[in-house]
């Protein structure tokens, strides 16, 4: 079956290194850290690709929208632009304010990259093709919400260590920002955690297997619940008009501005990571994950890793779409709604869902 591509490929991988272990008496442990070490360089390569294409998107799309032609110059279509504007980073001097603290200041960038990226092993790529299939079988949902939460200490410690006040101020709202915004998202998650009664994200896919009518999207009780995933989504990726912490009219650039060269990039590359990372959770809890909409007739040739990435892309363009279209909230405004305006949102989605999965309109099993 072509849509379990990803899988028979990763299957025959794994069977060939274990066999070739035996023959040459490595012990299987071994074989087990080599395969993580393995994903761990996939999810890397598969970051940094996306981050190239989101970046050339963003541009495109915005041209769109503001009518005029975006990267049009370098390569075909403006191609190459992104991946020159990779290499002038990696080229760029790195400064250290005088008075900074050297070692926060390079921890920062760094620990909220790692911490973006660590959520990417627990996505179910195509059927049965997950990293760490291990620790999606009980906590695959948690893994990502409590990792995604310790980015939240790279951006205060690299706030902390420029010595900036602006840098300091632009950490401290968006550790304020995100941490109210996860509540709200986390209250989203759980209403799809009790319709599928599962914390796995690859149980959560197969909860929406069948038709297109199956699709948490088409389930009318998770529909509160979408639209405080969409709404909090957008504000944990730190997107108009929920980008307080980077606010260039009042801070310059909020929690870095005094990151240059690769720190910066790392800061950058992370930003890019969690938006791609929260398109995929949507696309996983609400839009059938790697499943396809067509019939399995139709469907077969075309790996289901590659649906999950089209949706993902979709859910990223629409996101971009909000952004440049909206204006930004005040810092005010922005806690109001999130404490007064989506949190009684979220209680309400858990009732609903909760009363829809008694009536035996969801599935449950918790």
């Amino acid at each position: 079956m072509a849509s379990s591509l990803v899988h028979t490929i990763l299957s025959t991988i794994r069977i060939w290194a274990e066999n070739l272990a035996g023959r040459w008496g490595i012990p299987p442990l071994f074989v087990s850290i080599l395969a993580w070490i393995a994903a761990f360089v996939f999810v890397i390569v598969l970051v940094l690709l996306m981050v190239l294409l989101a970046v050339y998107l963003e541009r495109k799309v915005s041209g769109y929208i503001q009518s005029r032609l975006g990267p049009m110059r370098v390569g075909p279509i403006g191609l190459f632009q992104t991946p020159m504007d990779a290499l002038k980073i990696l080229s760029k001097e790195d400064i250290v304010p005088r008075g900074a603290d050297k070692i926060m200041h390079t921890i920062g960038p760094v620990f909220f990259f790692v911490a973006v990226v660590i959520g990417y092993v627990v996505i179910p790529w195509d059927h049965g093709a997950i990293a760490a299939r291990v620790v999606d079988l009980n906590i695959g949902i948690l893994l990502i919400v409590a990792v995604s939460s310790l980015g939240l200490l790279g951006i205060m410690v690299g706030g902390w260590g420029s010595n900036n006040k602006w840098s300091l101020l632009g950490a401290m709202r968006a550790v304020a920002q995100m941490i109210s915004y996860e509540v709200a998202l986390l209250l989203a998650i759980v209403c799809v955690v009790v319709q599928a009664g599962s914390m796995s994200l690859s149980v959560i896919t197969a909860d929406q297997s069948g038709t297109l009518l199956e699709w948490n999207i088409l389930r009318w009780w998770l529909w509160p619940a979408l639209l405080l995933y969409a709404i909090a989504s957008i504000a944990e990726s730190k997107r108009v008009p929920f980008d307080i912490p980077e606010a260039e009219s009042e801070l310059v650039a909020g929690y870095h501005t005094e990151y240059s060269g690769m720190k910066f990039g790392f800061f950058f590359l992370g930003e890019y990571a969690h938006l791609f990372i929260i398109a995929l959770i949507g696309a996983v809890l609400f839009l059938g994950g790697w499943q396809s909409p067509l019939p399995a007739s139709v469907a077969d040739p075309i790996p289901g890793f590659v649906w999950l990435m089209g949706k993902a892309l979709a859910i990223i363009v629409v996101t971009m779409w909000i952004r440049w279209t909206l204006p930004r909230l005040r810092v005010d405004q922005l806690m109001e709604f999130a404490w007064k305006g989506l949190v009684p949102l979220g209680f309400v989605a858990i009732m609903v869902t909760g009363l829809a999965v008694a009536l035996g309109l969801g599935g449950g099993g918790m």
